[in-house]
């Protein structure tokens, strides 16, 4: 297993400087940097270029994670939308080469952040697989793994819990999809978190790992952190472990994840550092 962190863990915007990132999550002791796929299209190649060197010089695995917009729903009943959908996916997954990135993660299979307004979920269900068939297979050339994130009922309704997610996997059919179990979404959803992670057992592709507050690996209390280590070497995961920390208010990030108090205890940038290589620690201390 290999450990890593969000992007977006120093700052309150979906943005960063990925070449000074890269730097400061290596010095924390992480594998492993997730990146924002929509950044990739907006970039040259040139700069994915000189990410993928700066990864391979800190010997870091560069995966990307995705929350697309609501005009690129590929679950959408207006079939432009769905189509501007696949398209930005698929664009994505063709200038991963670029970066040397192998795993795509998210809510892929809608949009993000839901707002409800649409929750056919039958009909909504019926487009997102199909679309993803599509998807899928420019996956399979490009030798991409496209992990489903199971997102909570508070975030979407269309995979909230393995049960669907493997239902998902089933109708698309195709070995380029896996699962992506959080422990935040899960501790909501699951009767069990720990037995979700046997259920999903070779379908899981990818996973993240957060307190029930979404504080960092070992700041709480709830989760029950031996037992999902012990899960995952039994069912062989070798893949990445990404924390999804959200302390700080403010900015597009505090909206969208709905942060409204301090959950750093005031922390400077010094402070985030260090609590991050005690989270990276805590995590191969448990799982490893």
């Amino acid at each position: 297993m290999r450990f890593g962190s969000l992007y977006s863990y120093w700052g309150t915007e979906w943005k960063c400087d990925y070449l000074k990132t890269l730097k400061k999550m290596k010095e924390a002791g992480c594998d492993v940097l997730e990146m924002g796929a929509g950044h990739v299209l907006e970039m040259e190649l040139g700069e994915l270029e000189a990410i993928r060197a700066a990864a391979k010089e800190y010997d870091m695995e560069l995966t990307l994670n995705i929350g697309p917009p609501k005009d690129k729903d590929i679950a959408s009943r207006v079939p432009e939308i769905r189509r501007a959908g696949i398209d930005y996916l698929c664009n994505i997954i063709h200038r991963m080469k670029y970066l040397d990135a192998k795993t795509f993660i998210g809510a892929m299979y809608s949009y993000w952040p839901c707002d409800f307004t649409d929750t056919d979920k039958p009909g909504n269900w019926g487009r997102s697989v199909e679309s993803m068939k599509e998807i899928a297979k420019v996956a399979e050339d490009e030798g991409v793994t496209l992990c489903m994130e199971i997102l909570n009922r508070f975030e979407s309704y269309l995979i909230n819990d393995c049960t669907e997610g493997l239902q998902y996997l089933e109708d698309v059919g195709s070995d380029s999809v896996k699962l992506l179990i959080d422990t935040f979404h899960a501790n909501i959803e699951e009767d069990d978190i720990v037995a979700s992670f046997y259920q999903a057992g070779d379908k899981l592709g990818h996973v993240h790992v957060g307190e029930a507050n979404r504080k960092l690996p070992g700041m709480g209390r709830d989760i029950p952190w031996d037992r999902i280590g012990q899960a995952l070497k039994d069912i062989h995961y070798d893949g990445a472990v990404v924390m999804e920390p959200f302390l700080l208010t403010g900015g597009s990030v505090g909206a969208d994840v709905k942060v409204w108090r301090d959950l750093s205890n005031g922390a400077d940038e010094k402070q985030m550092d260090l609590y991050l290589k005690d989270a990276v620690q805590f995590l191969r201390k448990k799982f490893l």
